[in-house]
C-alpha cells in the first residue's frame, strides 16, 4: 500500500460524485405516494411496531377517555420501574450497574449470593488476552474511541475458540465478557490515542477486582487513580440509566437485525457500536456540551432569560452554533412531557455541581431546560411537547467528572452493551425470522447500451 493517503478525494472521484448525485436522490413526494414510514415512524412521530420484547418498556402516553395522550415518562427494566430500582440499590449503599446487568440479562433481580456472583464474574472477566493491549490497542490508535471499541470487539473474536457458537449459554458467556471488557478497551484506547497523537504520558492502569465498573473506569482513567465516592456513584447512575432503552432505538434495533441473520456475538455488538457512534444517536451529549460552550460565548448574562431566549431562537433558525437548527438535549423520539432518566439524574447532577463548585453552570442548564420547550413551541409546529432528555445533563456530568470528550459516547456504549446483549439473547431465544423489510424501487427500467453507443461526456480522470 506504500504511503497512500486513504483520505484523498481525487478530482475524478469528485467529478463522478457530482455527475451521479441525481441517481442517489429520491424525490420527497414519492415517500408519501408509496406510504413509506420514513425512519420507521408514522406521521405523528410514533415508531412503527416491528417486534415484541420483555426487556424494557418506554412509557410516554396513557389512555384517557379512549384517547391516547402524553404523560410523564417512565422507564421499566424487566417490568421494574427504574426509579424504584435506583432507590433500592442506593438505599442499601450498593453500586447499581452490576445489579442492573443481572436484571436485564436474566430477567429478575439477583439475591445476595447471585449479586456477589455477577460482581465476581465480571471482575474475573476484566482481563484482556496476553499482549492484546500492545498488539491491538497501542498499535494504530484511532482518534475516535468508538472505532477503537469496534476494532477491539471484532479482534476478540480471534481469541474465542467458540466464537461462532450461538447457543444461549455461550452467547451469555460472551455477553458477560464484553460487558466486563468494554471499559478496558475504551480507557486504554483513549490512553493510546493521547500518547501517540497528543504526546501525553502513557498510563495503563489495571482494573481492581474489588471495585465496581464505575469505580474501575475512574481509577483506570486518572493518572493518580483517585476518585470520590460521589463521583463514582454519579457515574454508576449514568451507566444504569443508559443501560437499556427499548428495542426500537437505532443501535439496539441494529443489534437485533444483525442477530437475526445468525451471525456471531462480536459482529452483532460491533454493528451496534457503529450505530451508536453516529451523532444523531450516541454523540448527542457531546453536542450539548459544545452548544453550551457556544452559548456562554454569546450570552453575557446567564440569568437574563431574554438573552437566552434570543440565543435559543437563533439555534432553531440555524443562525447559531452549528447551523443544524437544533437545541441539543431537548426533545426525544418517544418522551414528550418528561424523560424519567433526566429527572432521576438531575438531583445527582445538582449534588455533583455543588461538590465541584459549578452551581452557576448547573443553574444555567436548568434555566435552558425550562426555556427551550417554550421557545421550540413558539418557533415550530409540533405534534407533541418536548423536554430535556438525559443527554442534556450527561455531558455536563462527564465534564464535571473530568472525563475527556472522546469518552462521552464510549461511556454510553459501556452501559448499553448490557441492553444490546439482553435483546440479542431474546432474539435468539425467540428464534424469529431474519428481519427483512421491503423497499420499493422507483428507478425506471431501461435497456443496456453498448459502449460505442453511449453518450460521451467530458471526463478527466486525473489521479
Amino acid at each position: 500500500m506504500g504511503n497512500y493517503n486513504f483520505s484523498t478525494i481525487t478530482p475524478a472521484i469528485r467529478e463522478l460524485s457530482e455527475m451521479g448525485m441525481h441517481h442517489n436522490q429520491i424525490a420527497p413526494e414519492l415517500f408519501d405516494r408509496y406510504q413509506v414510514k420514513r425512519g420507521l415512524r408514522d406521521e405523528n412521530g410514533k415508531g412503527v411496531l416491528t417486534g415484541l420484547t420483555n426487556v424494557s418498556d418506554v412509557c410516554a402516553t396513557k389512555v384517557v377517555e379512549g384517547k391516547t395522550v402524553p404523560c410523564a415518562g417512565e422507564l421499566y427494566y424487566r417490568g421494574i420501574n427504574v426509579r424504584e430500582l435506583i432507590d433500592g440499590f442506593l438505599a442499601d449503599g450498593r453500586f447499581g450497574y452490576e445489579e442492573t446487568a443481572y436484571l436485564l440479562l436474566f430477567g429478575e433481580l439477583p439475591d445476595q449470593p447471585h449479586y456477589e456472583w455477577i460482581c465476581r464474574l465480571l471482575a474475573d472477566y476484566r482481563s484482556l488476552p496476553t499482549a492484546f493491549v500492545r498488539d491491538v490497542i497501542l498499535k494504530s490508535p484511532s482518534a475516535n474511541i468508538m472505532n477503537t471499541l469496534a476494532r477491539g470487539v471484532l479482534t476478540l473474536y480471534s481469541y474465542d475458540e467458540m466464537a461462532e457458537d450461538t447457543s444461549l449459554p455461550n452467547v451469555l458467556r460472551q455477553s458477560l465478557e464484553l460487558i466486563a471488557l468494554l471499559p478496558l478497551l475504551a480507557v486504554y484506547g483513549y490512553q493510546a490515542h493521547t500518547y501517540y497523537h497528543e504526546g501525553d504520558s502513557l498510563v495503563i492502569r489495571p482494573p481492581k477486582p474489588e471495585l465496581s465498573t464505575a469505580e474501575n473506569i475512574l481509577q483506570m482513567l486518572r493518572p493518580d487513580g483517585a476518585f470520590t465516592e460521589l463521583e463514582a456513584r454519579v457515574l454508576d447512575l449514568a451507566l444504569v440509566l443508559h443501560a437499556e432503552h427499548g428495542g426500537g432505538n437505532n443501535s439496539t434495533f441494529t443489534a437485533r437485525v444483525v442477530t437475526t441473520s445468525g451471525t456471531d456475538t462480536y459482529s452483532a455488538i460491533a454493528a451496534a457500536l457503529a450505530s451508536l457512534k453516529g451523532p444523531k444517536h450516541g454523540g448527542a451529549n457531546i453536542k450539548v456540551v459544545q452548544m453550551f460552550e457556544d452559548l456562554k460565548q454569546k450570552v453575557d448574562d446567564w440569568e437574563d432569560e431574554e438573552q437566552l431566549r434570543r440565543y435559543l431562537s437563533a439555534l432553531l433558525r440555524r443562525e447559531a452554533f452549528d447551523g443544524a437548527g437544533l437545541i441539543y438535549g431537548v426533545g426525544h423520539a418517544v418522551y414528550s412531557v418528561s424523560d424519567p432518566r433526566a429527572e432521576v439524574f438531575r438531583s445527582f447532577v445538582e449534588k455533583l455541581s455543588r461538590a465541584k463548585g459549578m452551581q452557576r453552570e448547573y443553574a444555567l442548564y436548568d434555566r435552558v431546560a425550562a426555556l427551550a420547550p417554550q421557545v421550540i413551541a413558539e418557533e415550530r409546529h409540533m405534534f407533541k411537547g418536548v423536554s430535556a432528555n438525559i443527554d442534556f445533563y450527561s455531558g455536563f456530568v462527564y465534564r464535571m467528572l473530568d472525563l475527556p470528550l472522546e469518552l462521552y459516547t464510549p461511556i454510553f456504549a459501556i452501559a448499553r452493551v448490557t441492553g444490546w446483549s439482553a435483546h440479542r439473547l431474546e432474539e435468539l431465544a425467540t428464534a424469529g425470522k431474519i428481519i427483512r423489510p421491503a423497499y420499493a424501487n422507483v428507478c425506471p427500467h431501461h435497456p443496456y447500451v453498448p459502449m460505442d453507443r453511449r453518450h460521451e461526456k467530458e471526463f478527466s480522470a486525473q489521479e
